[in-house]
């Protein structure tokens, strides 16, 4: 059964000058949208106009009538660009030789027509996965069932479902399987006498205690100088997976693996990611490295690129190597704490050159054995994960270095740089007038100086009350970093040069990394034209595959809550709107709203967009981004991934709060 490559282009394209290229919304109601960038209206489409479009396409329209209501001009689509999704969670329709498949959507879409040859053992009202592999204009979509499921199972359908609704597909086509099979196990000689041996140099891994897949590791030695050697070696998936393949073609179509609580989907077969990619210890494996020269006191003297064959002599989990840093015992200990003494001196020069320390945490489930949470934990960054941290960075930045200054026929080379713009104003210069009023100054005379004053900030905020608010809310004045061919620089990193090297295995931008620093290394650079618009896709698929993890993770947060019905918990309002404020429960993470109604018996309570809160009118209460609350679980909706709170009056606060004299904010406020 093999995949048709569902992102190639439907229709032949079409001239003109009423053309345009844009995304496509339908409604519930059916009516579509496509969305233009930089066009100040959506254009309209009626159903009869889609042309074997659906929701979330990317598409090229015609004008065909004028502004309607809304000063919308109407079109048609001329040409699917590229399928946000074609594999769908739903039920079969069985009829004598042929069945229908129902999509359980929101949006409208047609039914799917599946041959009896491509039931693939689906009974009629069988909950399965189908594919579309064939639509022709005016006809319903052919597809093929890919997944009988198990519907007992709400939580696996669940999982699945979010990856489908992400455009993500799930499980690899016959045809990428028998690809990644045929891959030899065996190191070629051949291809080993190419390379740099570092086999007899100690190496060891560091990763989380359930990773399966390794596609970074660490070697070290003490030269003769009294200087370090330390490399950097990445799995050499581009080895593997060559260009314009089966394989590479369906790595590009995700882009990246997805990471929900409780499983992986990956961007490549588990035969390459789990077995011949994954640097486990004790085999010999192909790599892509950085090594450096460097000094006791952390100071790079010289570094080299270029393509390995390593032996990885342990494997570690960061529990293993923090033991050891906490003063504990281990296997290498000395080399471990000299590595995490340069990691901690290359992120305090970091910090120190502009780099901005937000601290970060990470909600993990504890699960049974059906995926059901039946706890909740929070993993801070220690010290075991920025030695491993610090030296991917600096990999990742010299390799960027490395790239950027060369240039063919005096342009450029075409290359995903990893880019973070400096700070958008306009969500900046409320951030700095609230923070003021917590005694917080900024400079905002150059980039560099609004990052010192955010890590000032950060440092004075640290262990108070208004820590979290403000970290929150200075977050949420970034940039979102995204893959480019123009070199912008890491503003966040404080970094001139950056792009993604180091983790090839579930990032397609690492395998063209690889594939570009390949070339430039051996002086036979092939310039890719189409660079630009493969940063786009991967960017594109990786807002996906962090859209998929918020939702499954909000799908365990209310599947986990949903046993604590009635029962309350202390809170920290993460988010205030004109309809009510957002609670984060400190013990679990988990995030719901208290709706303003719910607080209509004690007072008629007004947005102040501008101070982050709601006020009573009559009682000048506050309820601020920020506010420790106690609250009461009160709904837990799976379908919808959704809590709902009460907030609980509890003794001691009920005192009026000091009125707050900035004025209110008219209409609804998107959550803050």
């Amino acid at each position: 059964m093999s995949r048709k490559n569902s992102n190639k282009k439907k229709n032949k394209p079409v001239s003109g000058e009423n053309l345009h290229k844009g995304t496509l919304d339908i409604t519930r109601s059916g009516v579509g949208y496509v969305i233009v960038q930089g066009q100040e209206n959506d254009i309209l489409i009626r159903p009869n106009d889609f042309n074997t479009a659906m929701h979330g396409d990317k598409v090229r329209v015609r004008i065909t009538g004028d502004k309607g209501r809304g000063g919308r001009m109407q079109g048609e689509v001329v040409e699917v660009l590229e399928r946000k999704q074609t594999e769908f969670l739903g039920r079969i329709q069985l009829n004598k030789n042929f069945a229908f498949f129902i999509a359980e959507t929101e949006k409208p879409m047609p039914d799917i027509y599946i041959p009896e040859d491509a039931l693939n053992g689906a009974t009629d009202n069988a909950r399965a996965i189908a594919r579309i592999v064939k639509w022709e204009k005016n006809k319903k979509p052919q597809g093929e069932v890919i997944e009988v499921l198990d519907s007992s199972n709400e939580n696996d359908l669940a999982m699945k479902e979010i990856i489908l609704e992400n455009g993500f597909p799930i499980g690899f086509s016959d045809e990428v399987i028998e690809a990644s099979e045929r891959l030899p196990d065996v190191l070629s000689s051949e291809e080993i006498e190419k390379r740099k041996d570092f086999r007899n140099i100690l190496t060891f891994t560091i990763d989380p205690v359930d990773a399966k897949d390794f596609d970074d590791a660490i070697s070290f030695r003490v030269l003769k100088n009294g200087n370090y050697e330390i490399g950097v070696h990445i799995a050499d998936v581009s080895y593997y997976v060559e260009p314009e393949t089966a394989l590479d073609n369906s790595a590009y179509e995700r882009a990246t693996s997805v990471y929900l609580p409780d499983r992986v989907n990956p961007m490549l077969p588990e035969r390459i990611s789990n077995e011949l990619c994954s640097l486990r210890p004790h085999e010999d494996k192909f790599t892509f490295s950085a090594v450096y020269q460097i000094t006791p006191k952390a100071e790079v003297k010289d570094y080299w690129l270029g393509r390995t064959v390593i032996h990885s002599d342990h494997r570690y989990t960061y529990e293993d190597v923090q033991v050891i840093i906490d003063g504990g015992d281990g296997p290498y200990k000395d080399e471990i704490l000299i590595l995490n003494n340069i990691s901690q001196r290359l992120r305090k020069q970091r910090f120190k050159k502009g780099a901005i320390n937000f601290s970060s945490q990470e909600v993990r489930f504890k699960l049974d054995e059906k995926g059901k949470p039946i706890g909740i934990m929070i993993k801070e960054s220690k010290e075991s994960h920025q030695l491993i941290e610090e030296l991917m960075l600096l990999a990742n930045r010299t390799v960027a270095e490395n790239v950027s200054k060369l240039k063919v026929n005096k342009k450029p080379i075409p290359f995903p740089y990893r880019v973070h713009d400096n700070p958008d104003e306009e969500k900046l210069l409320p951030f700095i007038e609230f923070a003021k009023k917590y005694g917080h100054k900024f400079d905002t005379k150059s980039p560099e100086g609004i990052a010192a004053s955010f890590n000032q900030m950060l440092q004075d905020a640290k262990g108070k009350p208004e820590q979290h608010v403000l970290e929150q809310l200075g977050i949420r004045t970034m940039a979102k970093a995204i893959y480019a061919t123009e070199n912008l620089g890491h503003y966040g990193l404080g970094f001139e040069h950056y792009t993604h090297f180091t983790s090839p295995i579930r990032r397609y931008p690492d395998i063209l990394v690889h594939r570009i620093l390949n070339e430039v290394l051996n002086q036979k650079i092939i310039i890719d034209k189409k660079m630009d618009e493969k940063c786009k896709h991967c960017s594109e698929r990786e807002r996906a595959a962090m859209d998929a993890e918020r939702a499954a993770n909000k799908y365990k947060q209310v599947e986990y809550l949903k046993d604590y019905l009635g029962d309350e918990f202390d809170g920290v309002i993460s988010g205030v709107s004109s309809f009510g404020f957002w609670v984060e429960t400190i013990e679990h993470k988990c995030e719901g709203l208290v709706s303003i109604h719910s607080l209509f018996d004690y007072d008629d309570f007004r947005h102040v967009e501008s101070d982050y809160c709601l006020v009573g009118r009559r009682s000048g209460r506050t309820f601020r981004m920020g506010d420790k609350v106690r609250i009461k679980v009160v709904a837990a909706n799976l379908a919808k991934r959704q809590l709902d709170y009460h907030w609980v009056l509890t003794s001691g606060v009920d005192e009026p709060a000091k009125p707050v004299k900035a004025k209110a904010e008219k209409g609804k406020s998107k959550k803050k």
